[in-house]
Formats: C-alpha cells, structure tokens, sequence
C-alpha cells in the first residue's frame, strides 16, 4: 500500500490535510503524480510545478514543500506540504 500525506498550512497552522491511499502496481512516481492529483482536486488547488530544489528535498526526506514559487495563480495559504508515510 502507498499513502501520501497532504497538508496546507497558513501562519505555522494546518488548514486541510488528507490521506491518499494507492494499492496499485504503478511505478511509485506514478503513484506519487496520481497522488498530488487528487490532493489538487480535493483542495480545488492547480498543479504545483516541480522545481528543482523541489525535487531535490523530495529525493532526500520523501517531503516536499510547494511554496506560492510553485504555482502560476496565487495562492491563499503559505504552503502545500506533501509526505510519503508508507510505501509497498
């Protein structure tokens, strides 16, 4: 099972979090693209842009922040936090 953790935080405080769970047998980059997907949907958000500093925290500690840098329209919170908390 794959679950990626999603959390919008404005002032140092959780707004909206969700849990996306994925029992497929994509490759994880998929999984983790069709993840932020439905985080998007659910939080009516664009798709953020991967940045390369993005990439690189995400390779590191399986987090990654999406700051407004990563969205073209503006965004009403300070960031978009993803985490992966359980992989097959």
């Amino acid at each position: 099972m794959f679950r990626l953790w999603a959390k919008e935080f404005k002032n140092n405080h959780m707004l909206k979090d969700t849990v996306i769970e994925d029992a497929g047998n994509d490759t994880r980059t998929h999984k983790i693209f069709r993840a932020l997907e439905q985080v998007c949907y659910q939080f009516d958000l664009e798709q953020p842009i991967w940045l390369d500093s993005t990439i690189q925290d995400f390779k590191r500690h399986d987090k990654a922040r999406f700051t407004r840098d990563n969205f073209i329209e503006a965004i009403d919170f300070d960031y978009l936090e993803i985490h992966v908390i359980e992989e097959d």
